[in-house]
Parts: structure tokens; sequence; C-alpha cells
């Protein structure tokens, strides 16, 4: 003879259940992309001395940027990133393609720059600024005597005299 769960068995296995699902989905992590991550077959299909800027554009998509004292480089930047809780956020994927035009808008070049670029961790302490470093109380007790009186203003530099 199978003995049939109770109420409260129940109920504890389903709160099992849900707290087991919420601390999953909490450990889940959040991936962004970023830009654009060019897909190697598109920039299969540009071809130097061929395509044009528009020809570019239509396959490649617009740019993420161009050079800024060359305005015959474009720029295709694209970032994947996962973050996992309150942890930074790290790069699991990047690309970067750098297109060359000539004068008449003919692609010249097409490079990818290599990802393995160095990595610069973020540094979250502040820089000291020079200066007093004096409390809110020691302020406002040094401003006490300072203050001119109307009559002491009258006799010094004053037009009227």
């Amino acid at each position: 003879m199978k003995k049939t769960p109770s109420f409260r068995t129940l109920a504890i296995m389903s709160l099992a259940l849900v707290f087991t699902g919420i601390l999953a989905a909490g450990c889940t992590p959040t991936v962004a992309v970023r830009g654009n991550i060019v897909e190697d077959y598109r920039l299969a299909e540009v071809q130097p001395g061929v395509h044009t800027r528009s020809d570019v554009m239509r396959l490649l998509g617009s740019p993420t940027t161009e050079g800024t004292f060359d305005p015959n480089t474009w720029y295709y930047l694209g970032q994947k990133t996962e973050k996992r809780g309150i942890l930074d956020p790290d790069v699991i994927e990047e690309k970067i393609v750098v297109v060359q035009f000539d004068d008449t808008g003919v692609v010249q070049t097409v490079n990818n720059v290599d990802p393995n670029r160095q990595d610069i961790p973020y540094v979250r302490e502040k820089t000291e600024t020079s200066g007093n470093e004096m409390t809110a109380l020691q302020q406002m007790m040094g401003n006490l005597g300072r203050f001119n009186s109307a009559g002491s203003q009258a006799g010094v530099g004053s037009p009227g005299n």
C-alpha cells in the first residue's frame, strides 16, 4: 500500500523547487553585445580594389566610427561581454575590423586587428586633491571672527571719505 504525501510535504518540496530556481536564475550570466561584430562570411565578401564605400555599407553595415584624422578609414568594433552577479563583465568575444579606402572611395585593405590586446584592469581608487584637509566643523569655526563690521569698512578705502 502506497502512502500519499501530505500537504505539508508537498508544500515544502514546492518551496524547495522555487528557491532552487531563484538561486539558479541569480547565477545565470547576463550577456551583452555592443557594437558591430562582423561575421567572417560577410567580411570575405569585401574585395579590395573592387568594392566601394556603398558596397561596404551594404555588406557590413554602417561603421562604428571613422578615422579621426582620415575619413578614408572605417572601424567596425564589436564586443560580447558576460556579467555574473556583481562582478565586472568579462569579454568573451571581440572583433575589430579596419577598412581603408583610397581617395576615390574604393576599398584598399580590410584588416582584422589582433584581439589579444593588453587588458588594463579597472582601478576604483580616487586621486587625492591637494589643499586643506579640514573637516566641515573646522571650516565653520575658522570663519568666526573674520567678518568685518559695517563701521570698520567705512574708514578704509571707501569712496565716501
